[in-house]
């Protein structure tokens, strides 16, 4: 016992002694370049070297100023009349710190004035869900974590409670305990703005009789008030943009005359629905072949995530059936639904009016496969919502870049589940100041003069090429404990670092490992040719080396190439959740050629 008591120790005293680390060549340089040889930079220097290496042409006099102070004031609390200039250390110090000098900009700057569908929106799915899609509790707590993340479409599952008198949210012929509607509509008033003023979208999943659609357009009307935008046609012919409804709640689902219609439908239909859940959008293809339907059931048995407007059913603005719930349908601003006739009727863009159509995963990846550019010119004007497969019983989500690249708006994700694709959609997400809308590039909205559009699959030349240099890390002993890596040594460090985004610019590379360093220096660069630097992550990850097991994970986190700014800046990690750690950060440096 003593022995290792011992070696702990001896870990402590190696830890601190190299907490201290020099700066790494490049910031001496830099130092030297704008401190004009001498030992201090004052803040007309610093604001040239903002100006001219840190990519913010905005920066004024008074921000470089400011930028002094608080590090003269942090490091040495000193106050303002004794030093007004930066050592080298200070300069160091104010590089590596994540919050005065960050990677990208926090504001919101792409134009918001373009219709809805010009934008790229934060989507969850069974936003209501705690964990796993199968047996775990409904609850609100989901809702409000979702919405402080930044997330604008909320998914709802609503469903009669088992005496039929009132509205539930669960999922569907699944355990999970249901929570009542009222319930999440009040924590979604409360949270729906907190993180971000542009419009919340509900999107309900509706397997309600027309006397509790009543009910529900009730509950709402009553819940939000004058904050609900109710559309004032009732078929838009184009989305408001995201300034226009700002602070606005708008609800999503299908009109409920489709609900009433699915109810005449024959049994043999419903029978087979029943079976298949509605999980596959384009429902019996005649093209289908039996392999692929049997394949189908087995995915799809026992999956419950029956989407009214995942089922192939009628969605012509016939007026032969009563609307039991004339309010409910006049309070739906993005109609749902798709027409009867498959694959390239559901992608008709209709001149007139404007809708959502909503594609599980997999049929996402056939759209894609046969009719790529449809789905891009369907979703110049209409909404497309990608939703994940009936397998993925653990929350997990697939890659969101097949919908993006594809112009799809909403990509619904499973918050609750965590792992690398997730990491992606909160990299997208950090874009425009992290308020939920990204706006697509221009290339997904342009229309050629023979009607053509972006082709996904079409090769591109590359347009810039990233570089990226990984100097050091730090951070890692103020937010772990002393053994979490390894008992008796301290961790060796290794960074990966690529990029997410057309399958052409998808890469992965590694640094070396550097062994037994709390504060591990790699100095080592690595460029990236991008062909669609626009829809391009950098994707960013932190292992420990372990020859006897897995390799401990020690951070992550994954930035929209556009937003990134060039010069040397503080990378700050997250956890797995996507969590930011107090301290774990790394320096990097980026340029673009």
């Amino acid at each position: 016992m003593g022995s290792s008591t011992y070696r702990i120790c001896v870990c402590f005293t190696r830890k601190f002694k190299v907490a201290e680390v020099q700066p790494p060549t490049d910031v001496k340089e830099a130092f030297k370049k704008y401190a004009q040889g001498g030992t201090h930079m004052n803040a007309d220097q610093l604001r040239r070297f903002l100006v001219e290496e840190q990519g913010e042409a905005e920066a004024t006099l008074g921000d470089a100023e400011a930028i002094v102070q608080q590090i003269l004031q942090k490091r040495h609390h000193i106050s303002k009349f004794t030093r007004h200039t930066l050592t080298l250390d200070d300069f160091f110090h104010f590089l590596f710190n994540a919050d005065l000098n960050p990677p990208m900009h926090s504001k919101v700057h792409h134009d918001m004035t373009a219709p809805l569908s010009h934008y790229f929106i934060f989507t969850g799915h069974n936003s209501y869900l705690t964990g796993n899609q199968l047996t775990s509790d409904c609850s609100d707590v989901p809702i409000i974590k979702a919405l402080k993340k930044g997330v604008r479409v909320i998914e709802l599952d609503i469903w009669p409670n088992s005496s039929k008198d009132d509205v539930h949210v669960l999922h569907g012929r699944t355990v999970t305990t249901p929570v009542e509607l009222i319930k999440c509509l009040k924590s979604i008033k409360e949270h729906a703005f907190s993180t971000s003023p542009y419009p919340l979208v509900i999107t309900l999943e509706d397997h309600l009789p027309a006397n509790l659609q009543a009910k529900v357009a009730q509950m709402l009307t009553e819940t939000f008030g004058e904050v609900l935008f109710c559309p004032s046609s009732e078929c838009l012919k184009e989305f408001p943009s995201p300034e226009e409804l700002k602070y606005r709640i708008i609800i999503s689902t299908k009109p409920p005359k489709e609900y009433l219609e699915s109810k005449s439908l024959n049994d043999k239909q419903n029978s087979q629905k029943e079976k298949d859940s509605g999980e596959d959008v384009w429902g019996e293809e005649p093209s289908k072949t039996a392999a692929d339907e049997e394949e189908d059931d087995k995915i799809d048995n026992g999956r419950g995530d029956c989407n009214q407007d995942d089922k192939d059913e009628d969605d012509e603005d016939s007026d032969e059936k009563p609307h039991h719930a004339p309010v409910y349908k006049s309070l739906i601003a993005i109609h749902a639904g798709k027409p009867k006739g498959g694959l390239v009727e559901a992608l008709r863009v209709e001149p007139d009016k404007v809708r959502r159509l909503s594609l599980s995963e997999q049929a996402l990846e056939k759209a894609a496969e046969s009719h790529g550019m449809d789905v891009v010119r369907f979703t110049q004007k209409n909404i497309l919502r990608v939703y994940p497969k009936g397998t993925r019983f653990n929350s997990s989500n697939y890659n969101p870049l097949i919908g993006w690249m594809h112009g799809a708006q909403m990509v619904a994700f499973n918050m609750q589940g965590y792992g690398r694709s997730l990491w992606l959609m909160q990299g997208m997400f950090r874009a425009n100041g992290g308020c939920g809308y990204v706006k697509k590039p221009d290339f997904l909205m342009k229309i050629g003069p023979n009607g053509q559009v972006f082709y996904p699959k079409e090769n591109q030349p590359v347009k810039k090429t990233l570089k990226v240099k990984v100097y050091m890390g730090d951070g890692w002993h103020l937010d772990f404990k002393q053994t979490h890596f390894d008992l008796y040594s301290p961790p060796d460090f290794y960074t990966r670092v690529g990029i997410a985004g057309m399958p052409a610019d998808a890469i992965m590379k590694k640094t070396k490992k550097k062994e037994d360093n709390w504060t591990p220096i790699w100095e080592e660069e690595f460029t990236f040719p991008l062909t669609v630097p626009e829809l391009a992550l950098l994707r960013i990850e932190v292992h420990e080396y372990d020859m006897s097991e897995k390799d401990d994970f020690a951070g992550q986190i994954c930035l929209p190439v556009s937003e990134l700014r060039p010069g040397i800046h503080a990378i700050p990690l997250c956890d797995h959740k996507g969590e930011k750690y107090n301290s774990v950060r790394l320096l990097m440096r980026f340029e673009f050629v």
